[in-house]
């Protein structure tokens, strides 16, 4: 299973990355798929806003739909990405943001982030 962050769902508008597509690239399939309600929420958020900060966000909350969504204690997002990683069943996360990368593998999580210009790549801690 793998944790898509908010940045990861609006990088398609932002960094111009089919994401799914990379993913499927890299080997993992759609049933895969896992996403935070907080993060969900977040992606309300900032799709509430203008220009193209909520577009992306609105694109990455439909692309959302394509994942299975999870409830999390925590509310932060990156908190959440964190609850969710530590899971048995979740091998790999999705981000962009560095600190987040940085706790993410400091915990023993493989993370899928964006190399070069539109491709995605596994860093492994």
């Amino acid at each position: 299973m793998i944790v898509l962050d908010t940045n990861a769902l609006m990088m398609p508008v932002e960094c111009n990355v089919r994401v799914f597509e990379e993913l499927d690239r890299l080997g993992f399939d759609s049933g895969e798929w896992l996403v935070p309600e907080s993060v969900i929420e977040e992606l309300d958020k900032l799709a509430d806003g203008g220009g193209e900060e909520a577009t992306a966000a609105s694109v990455g909350r439909d692309l959302a739909s394509r994942c299975s969504i999870r409830e999390t204690a925590a509310d932060y997002a990156d908190d959440a990405v964190v609850e969710l990683a530590d899971r048995e069943e979740v091998t790999h996360a999705v981000t962009n943001d560095a600190p987040l990368k940085r706790r993410l593998l400091d915990r023993g999580v493989p993370v899928i982030s964006l190399r070069g210009r539109n491709k995605l790549a596994i860093t492994q801690p």
